[in-house]
């Protein structure tokens, strides 16, 4: 015998419907966007902060050059004269193993610019900002030693 079935009993379907899944696409995408919007601004923050970090610590090494050398590294030398040099260092018995480990880039990714003699100072450090450009206002403003709030 056969089982038949009774032509109006309704097949139960499992699963979502389309209208519940565009409003959980739609809480996350809210979600996101809120999240975005209060970490993208960290971020700029953190990037200036690492720089005025960068510049104290190559700031003390500068310090230290010239507490042994009596003078600053000159245009010529640059920020490397901080980094290990044995060339004349044994003969004068001065530091061997460098001021600073390695010379670290900007967030943005450029090199630090040190200009002696400095218009603010004996000499100038900064960073460029985000334009890479001398100058600026906002994240492209240069960020430098003669900024108070560098130690």
């Amino acid at each position: 015998m056969k089982n038949k079935k009774n032509k109006n009993t309704k097949v139960k379907q499992s699963g979502f419907s389309l209208i519940e899944i565009l409003v959980v696409l739609l809480i996350i995408g809210l979600l996101s966007t809120l999240v975005a919007v209060n970490v993208l601004p960290s971020q700029d923050r953190a990037r200036f902060e690492k720089a005025k970090a960068d510049i104290a610590i190559m700031g003390n090494a500068l310090e230290m050059y010239r507490l042994e050398r009596f003078n600053y590294p000159n245009s010529e030398l640059g920020l490397k004269a901080l980094l290990r040099s044995e060339e004349d260092n044994y003969q004068n018995n001065l530091n061997t193993r460098g001021y600073i480990k390695s010379l670290p880039k900007d967030p943005w990714g450029n090199e630090y610019q040190y200009i002696i003699p400095g218009e603010y100072g004996e000499y100038d450090l900064f960073s460029m900002g985000a334009d890479g450009d001398v100058g600026g206002e906002g994240l492209n403003a240069d960020i430098g030693n003669w900024d108070p709030e560098i130690e």
